[in-house]
């Protein structure tokens, strides 16, 4: 019988794609334990895209999170998510390098990272680098739909990837758009021009099929998949680990993971959602219009609430009609992050503005400069790349050259150095005034054992000095406890 690894994404992919980095340290770490018995071959842990949200909004300090992955997780290798590249803005390289040392440092050693292009020129440098500071890479060869991404493409870009020799390469679908059939093909491909390397699979359920294509990736060969713990899977983010274990055995392969220690998990995330109305995981229905603007699930969203903002709420199917004609004028970019929010901002300009190009952003201009890859300035469509170049700030970002402090210079700009590696950054990524205001923050809140949770009640009660007797009644159960005097 043929055994399926799994690597869950519950605490990274299903926070962020469904919590929106909603889920705090005091939600997460009560299940380490558990989920650390579950037989996961490795966890998706944490992203430094945490530190803004954490600090500002949640007023708790995000590497405490990482301090708990240290010392409960025993039997699971924790996996970063990210490399050296930036995201929206071009930040000094000594940032990024400063998160994967402090992240190497709490023995996270591993992380799965991209290039928006599927550039592994580019990306070999990064992947080197990564390996010189003690972490290892698994490399992502993202699916997207144009002329440009055919089947010769994928079979080069796979040759490309495993010709780095990283730790593993993933066959990623970010927006869900792969079917079944397509699935069938492009595996096979993937695996049969990766070599030795082993081979991943990762997909979102934005449009309903990913359950099905990760078994159609099992049927062809891959052997290592990514699934979630309800209530966050499904919806935006990956299938459920229960429901793809039990298709997995019915077809006769072996899940590698003890699903019943994941109950509590579960349990104890949705009495959280409950508590804190968060979002539950949902299948979402098939849609054939996904095929056409292929924008991520949560960009439409925040697409629609900005054009409600402006009082434009009823030109959003212009503007997604216009992201198809603006993806292919800049040579279809794949729609991930930062090309879809080029590509959407640009769109909602030109539907706003009634005159295609008269107004585009300083990320569109970088792009058509090449200065977000060669590929940006290379494929755009010639009268287009003219338009948009033909205008004084053009000139200007042209000339502009990327200034690359050292870290000694941006610490001195942070604080001096006496600051802190770990304060340095968050003070980077979420202010001096926000990192300061963490001193006269209220504790953080604490939420029960997944396990035992009467058990952990009555320890919280117990230790609070406030109360001096405690009364619990549930049913015909009765508990009274009194503090000595």
């Amino acid at each position: 019988m043929d055994e399926i690894r799994i690597i869950d994404t519950t605490l990274r992919d299903g926070n962020t794609s469904l919590w929106a980095h909603n889920m705090t340290t005091g939600m997460m770490h009560p299940v380490l334990r558990h989920m650390d018995q579950a037989g996961f071959d490795g966890m998706e842990f944490f992203v430094s895209g945490r530190f803004k949200k954490v600090v500002r909004e949640q007023r708790d300090n995000p590497w405490d999170w990482v301090r708990y992955g240290q010392k409960e997780i025993k039997n699971t290798r924790l996996r970063y998510h990210g490399g050296l590249s930036s995201g929206f803005t071009l930040t000094p390289a000594c940032i990024p390098r400063l998160i994967i040392e402090r992240v190497v440092h709490y023995g996270i050693t591993l992380t799965r990272l991209s290039d928006p292009w599927n550039d592994y020129d580019e990306l070999e440098k990064e992947v080197s680098e990564l390996k010189t500071l003690g972490m290892e890479s698994v490399v992502n060869i993202i699916y997207s739909i144009s002329p440009r991404h055919t089947d010769e493409y994928y079979a080069r870009k796979a040759r490309g990837a495993s010709a780095m020799k990283p730790y593993r390469v993933c066959f990623k679908d970010v927006g869900g758009m792969l079917t079944p059939d397509r699935t069938r093909i492009l595996a096979r491909i993937v695996l049969d021009n990766a070599g030795d390397v082993p081979v991943e699979f990762h997909a979102h359920c934005n449009n309903g099929l990913a359950p099905f294509n990760l078994l159609e990736v099992v049927k062809q060969g891959i052997r290592i998949v990514h699934t979630s713990v309800p209530p966050l899977p499904t919806g935006s983010a990956q299938p459920s680990i229960f429901h793809v274990a039990r298709n997995l055995g019915t077809l006769g392969y072996r899940p590698m993971v003890n699903e019943k220690v994941l109950e509590p998990v579960e349990q104890h995330f949705r009495r959280v959602a409950e508590e804190e109305g968060l979002p539950i995981g949902a299948p979402r229905e098939y849609d054939e219009t996904w095929y056409q603007h292929q924008v991520p699930g949560g960009m439409i969203s925040n697409l629609r609430h900005q054009l409600k903002l402006l009082g434009k709420e009823d030109k959003m199917q212009s503007v997604l009609e216009e992201i198809v004609q603006v993806r292919a004028e800049l040579g279809y970019p794949i729609m991930v992050t930062p090309f879809a929010q080029f590509v959407g901002s640009q769109a909602a300009i030109n539907i706003i503005i009634g005159e295609r190009y008269e107004e585009v952003t300083d990320q569109v201009i970088q792009y058509a400069l090449g200065l977000w890859g060669k590929e940006g300035a290379e494929y755009t469509a010639p009268e287009v790349k003219a338009k948009i170049l033909d205008r004084p700030r053009a000139r200007e970002l042209e000339k502009f050259e990327v200034r690359n402090p050292s870290l000694e210079e941006v610490r001195k700009q942070y604080g001096g150095p006496n600051l802190s590696d770990e304060d340095l950054l968050l003070r980077f990524y979420a202010g001096p005034e926000f990192v300061d205001a963490l001193k006269t923050a209220p504790p953080r809140k604490e939420y029960l054992d997944a396990r035992k949770p009467l058990v952990k009640l009555v320890e919280e009660l117990v230790n609070r000095r406030d109360a001096g007797h405690v009364y619990i009644r549930r049913d015909a159960f009765t508990l009274s406890a009194g503090r000595r005097t």
